[in-house]
């Protein structure tokens, strides 16, 4: 295959892949896109669309996730708004003692997270359907969502119309590299040459950093969500249990599993979330599904009599200090990383895009990125 060659190659075609490949291309970049598959077609297929303040410490990661959440909709007024983005906000309940919630909330207040806390009456206000013994939690308005599959699409059409290129079902078999720098990229439909390449590649980003003799330290986790039928306006925020914030950050590689209940535009209810690293075996568990279902009518007893209508899983990008990899690699010249960003890439993915660009152009960015760089992995593999 012959292709204009670019100046910068973007590998992953996920939301990650999309808004890097945007993002270089508004700075005024060629930017070429190659993925395995097709666009959205790894771990942001599976996706719930979430774009979330409240599940983060405060930290580097808060930060770029605040920053994140406003590019989402300054994203929107570039590309045009067809993927179904809604500040919903976002309501956690706690279930049983709400000190270590309570507490949360008081520090990311702190670092500039709206977060209010609600008593009982608030509460079935903000969702009339929650089970009437929940009695305490905290509203975060900042929380919002979209439809990933139709973001990442929208945003490549973007930048396709914009002078960009997509090469799909193109796997990625080796880099072309010259005294350590990068020369190109080698894949099954012909071998693309750029002086930088963005590794964005989601779940598969450490087979790639391999293949071009590096590193990094990226491991699959399997989720499953399922969704129902449509119904009524049942659920009018992202609904999770206290619990899920403590999955979300833990190094467990068992099944974990925490209440997490969304509805869509559709009018399909989306209901989560499970956490297990067991490489990549795609298999169904339905012990999983059926748990998921009853800790999601737990929280919402009126969807006892909703209907199932499908299950979908799929692999989070795991990195094992839970940060995102964003940066350099730290042995090859040229090759970046945007990866490890586990369940929070559609939300993160925004200003991972900016802190990429800027490094690669020169310019300061909005935040300081060292936590993120792939060099906090150098020599301990």
């Amino acid at each position: 295959m012959q292709k204009n060659n670019p100046d910068a190659i973007v590998i992953g075609a996920g939301i990650v892949g999309a808004c890097s490949a945007l993002s270089l291309t508004n700075a005024g970049l060629k930017v070429m896109i190659i993925d395995r598959g097709s666009v959205a077609s790894g771990t942001t297929g599976a996706g719930e669309g979430n774009i979330l303040v409240s599940d983060k410490d405060p930290g580097p990661e808060l930060t770029l996730a605040l920053k994140s959440r406003d590019l989402w909709f300054e994203l929107q007024e570039d590309v045009g708004d067809s993927f179904e983005l809604e500040a919903k906000g976002g309501v956690v309940v706690a279930r049983h003692d709400s000190s270590a919630l309570m507490k949360l909330a008081e520090h990311q207040r702190a670092a500039g997270v709206t977060a209010e806390r609600v008593n009982s009456a608030e509460l079935h206000k903000l969702e009339p359907y929650l089970h009437p013994d929940l009695s305490e939690g905290v509203f975060y308005p900042q929380d919002a969502q979209c439809q990933p599959m139709l973001a990442a699409a929208r945003i490549i059409q973007t930048v396709l119309a914009r002078g960009g290129q997509l090469v799909s079902q193109a796997r990625v078999t080796g880099f072309e590299i010259s005294e350590n720098s990068i020369k190109g990229v080698v894949t099954s439909r012909g071998t693309f040459h750029a002086p930088l390449v963005v590794n964005a590649s989601g779940t598969w980003a450490g087979e790639i950093a391999a293949l071009a003799g590096s590193q990094l330290p990226i491991a699959p986790r399997k989720g499953f969500i399922l969704v129902t039928e449509p119904a009524p306006q049942y659920i009018f925020h992202k609904v999770y249990d206290s619990d899920y914030v403590a999955n979300v950050a833990s190094s467990d590689a068992d099944l974990q599993t925490s209440t997490v209940v969304e509805g869509t535009r559709s009018g399909t209810i989306l209901i989560g979330a499970s956490r297990e690293r067991i490489g990549f075996d795609g298999s169904m568990n339905y012990e999983i599904v059926r748990k998921l279902a009853a800790q999601a009518t737990s929280l919402f007893p009126v969807l006892r009599d909703v209907q199932l209508l499908r299950v979908y899983r799929g692999f989070r990008p795991y990195a094992p200090d839970h940060l995102p990899v964003i940066g350099e690699d730290s042995l090859i010249s040229g090759l970046w990383h945007s990866a490890g960003h586990e369940g929070a890439g559609i939300g993160l993915a925004p200003g991972s895009a900016a802190l990429i660009t800027d490094a690669i152009l020169g310019r300061v960015s909005f935040m300081d990125a060292q936590a993120f760089s792939p060099q906090r992995f150098a020599g301990a593999l």
